[in-house]
């Protein structure tokens, strides 16, 4: 059965979307593990303002201007995946996934990596699922609203191919 969502490119007019995608889902998945003083940085408007220079690297699930879900890629890195609670469940997050190992494939990676927030149980049972392995623990170094900031977190790696 067809699902009733494809995996796309987002629209500029979409950033606004994204953002507040982005935004709960960080909250959701992140606030609880990570230091207060992040959370305090992550701002819808830090998400807003990080977006348009991000759009050539993201693909997203859901009809225009409704996103159910996103993924990003940034060099060898799997960036972001956020998927809004009505998405969850429906194999979104797992075909968001596969269509970035596709592309950091096509990009000529053969080891892909992404970070995990320390905790965040649920992310580590779903990338374990989709075949990736935690590496170990690595600092992340975040650009926030006030500057960089250092995060212990767990790293997880996987070998792409082209036909992940």
């Amino acid at each position: 059965m067809q699902p009733a969502w494809s995996i796309r490119t987002p629209e500029v007019s979409e950033i606004g979307a994204l953002a507040r995608l982005w935004h709960a889902g960080w909250q959701d998945a992140h606030a609880a593990v990570v230091p207060a003083e992040l959370a305090r940085r992550r701002t819808l408007e830090s998400f807003e303002d990080r977006l348009p220079a991000m759009l050539p690297d993201i693909r997203l699930a859901g009809d225009l201007g409704m996103p159910l879900g996103f993924c990003a890629i940034r060099h060898d890195e799997l960036d972001q995946l956020f998927v809004a609670p009505e998405g969850r469940g429906t194999g979104i997050a797992a075909a968001l996934v596969a269509d970035a190992e596709r592309r950091l494939a096509a990009h000529g990676m053969t080891t892909a990596w992404l970070a995990c927030a320390i905790g965040n149980d649920r992310a580590a049972r779903f990338y374990e699922k989709c075949g990736w392995r935690r590496a170990g623990t690595v600092v992340h170094h975040l650009d926030t609203i006030d500057g960089p900031f250092d995060l212990d977190v767990w790293r997880y790696e996987k070998t792409v191919t082209a036909a992940a």
